[in-house]
């Protein structure tokens, strides 16, 4: 059936919090052109002698590898960049797709000769890397890190990604549009906590009940919630569910102040400890 369109300032649109900005998802036309262009190489091979298509076929696996790897890349590079925290990608996935651009384009010109395959498996190497650039080749805010702590808040924000995956996955059933947005609104604000979180894990101890307890709680009243809606409409429990939605943005925005409060607060003690010191070693300016 279908349904009519309708939003926050539609007539009769239910009142409820502003969507969530949409963010422009890191891959983009240039890396989905790298899933299109080996296809030519591959229609062509069934025209050539079995040489030309052996090499035809060599080309399109190393191109297709080349631009997997460069999805997988620009992912990796998205995430470092949107953490202040955060360690370099484990392999250079961007370089080693320049590499396999050049192969494959080099394989595919080969039977023109060993000058051009050279020279148009180069060229193509140097313009994958000027489009797409180095990977991270260093940790990012680490200095002081323990990496243990790293490594456990990075795996108890990926857990938390998924009860809120789980969510959005089971609020669906529902058929409620509003709802749907609503808790996309949700998941957004949540991820606000995570980054206070991956920005220095030495606040996962502070954090382990809202990454554990109330999330799986969210979820699985999602769950009891979007399978009582798809069988009969009840307004008293969507009443009751956003209520139980606000008070968890709540509990979780005021945890995150309280988070960012006891930073400022170590920082002003550090600034008095050392204006302090430069009083009794006479280093502070007089007034």
């Amino acid at each position: 059936m279908s349904q009519r369109f309708g939003g926050r300032y539609s007539p009769g649109a239910e009142d409820g919090p502003a969507p969530a900005p949409l963010k422009p998802h890191p891959v983009g036309a240039r890396v989905n052109f790298l899933f299109v262009m080996p296809f030519l190489f591959a229609l062509g091979a069934f025209f050539k002698s079995p040489t030309g298509l052996a090499m035809n076929l060599a080309a399109f696996g190393a191109l297709m590898l080349a631009a997997w790897l460069t999805r997988e890349g620009v992912l990796a590079q998205s995430a470092y960049d949107a953490r202040k925290v955060a360690r370099r990608p484990a392999i250079p996935r961007k370089m080693f797709a320049s590499v396999l651009t050049g192969a494959g384009l080099a394989i595919a010109a080969l039977p023109s000769g060993l000058f051009s395959a050279l020279l148009l498996g180069g060229l193509g190497a140097v313009l994958h890397f000027g489009a797409f650039g180095p990977d991270p080749l260093r940790d990012k805010g680490m200095d002081g890190v323990d990496t243990f702590a790293t490594d456990r808040a990075a795996r108890a924000v990926s857990e938390a990604e998924t009860y809120l995956s789980d969510m959005s996955e089971a609020i669906k059933r529902s058929g409620d549009r509003a709802l749907i947005r609503r808790i996309d609104a949700f998941n957004a604000n949540i991820r606000q906590f995570f980054r206070v979180i991956e920005d220095d894990p030495r606040r996962m101890t502070a954090a382990r009940r809202y990454l554990g307890v109330y999330l799986i709680g969210a979820r699985d009243a999602t769950i009891k919630f979007a399978d009582l809606q798809a069988r009969q409409r009840d307004a008293s429990a969507k009443v009751e569910y956003e209520a139980l939605l606000d008070d968890l943005e709540s509990r979780f925005a005021l945890r995150r102040e309280a988070l960012l409060a006891n930073d400022r607060t170590a920082l002003d003690i550090e600034i008095e400890v050392l204006r302090e010191r430069l009083e009794r070693e006479g280093l502070r300016a007089s007034n």
